[in-house]
């Protein structure tokens, strides 16, 4: 079975590290309104596993940063995919790790966090934190209601950008709660996809213009292309 190159890419500017796409079950929630990103998933473990298993060779090691992305969280990647992980971190030597959840399981995020054993960067797909937009909009069965929440238990906040009924006032807000409660961040700048949820073109060029200074900054990514970490 080929590797297919767009599962493991090296990032080299913020936050330097490998990073890896790999197979899971299929995301339990499934229903957010701007997401076709389902289809990379299944429920053949055993090839899941298999797949999983040569795209983790690819690690060297090199940087001590890993992450793992799915099509959905962690929590959803095969138990033995978990356990390559863990034998990943100790064979590489691994000192920090990139993972990513729903809300949903945020009551497991602490055991994850000791199961891996170093230190974990935890991402959560907020998208957005104005609720109604989250919730109605968006509908990413997330109900938390203010950024305190999120950071009990995550690391790091995926933001969106540039969809059409967003405001720039709700933009504004999303960057002030990922600077003033999070040490890292990303900002994803929508592309539009199968879903009905269209960009804004005139949003997005306000953004790039207004948050030019987020380019330059440590702590947040910006992805103006989906494949802008080299995956996917």
């Amino acid at each position: 079975m080929g590797i297919p190159q767009s599962r493991y890419s090296r990032i080299t500017e913020k936050n330097p590290r490998e990073i890896c796409l790999l197979r899971s079950f299929p995301c339990a929630w499934g229903k957010c309104s701007f997401c076709d990103y389902i289809e990379d998933n299944g429920r053949d473990e055993a090839s899941m596993v298999e797949l999983n298993r040569q795209v983790l060779k690819q690690i060297t090691g090199e940087f001590g940063v890993l992450e793992i992305i799915n099509s959905g969280s962690c929590f959803e990647l095969p138990k033995r995919t978990l356990a390559d992980i863990s034998g990943v971190i100790t064979d590489k030597e691994i000192h920090r790790l990139f993972l990513e959840s729903h809300w949903m399981y945020r009551k497991q995020v602490a055991g994850m966090r000791g199961r891996m054993r170093v230190p974990l960067v935890f991402k959560i797909g907020v998208e957005t934190f104005d609720y109604e937009f989250r919730q109605q909009v968006l509908n990413k069965n997330a109900d938390f209601k203010e950024p305190q929440e999120v950071a009990e238990y995550f690391d790091s906040p995926c933001l969106m950008v540039g969809v059409q009924g967003q405001s720039k006032a709700m933009i504004a807000y999303d960057i002030d709660c990922l600077k003033k409660h999070f040490s890292l961040g990303t900002v994803n700048v929508y592309n539009n996809n199968t879903t009905g949820i269209r960009r804004d073109e005139e949003l997005v060029r306000w953004f790039m213009k207004e948050y030019q200074w987020l380019l330059s900054d440590p702590t947040v990514e910006v992805l103006y292309e989906i494949t802008d970490f080299g995956v996917g």
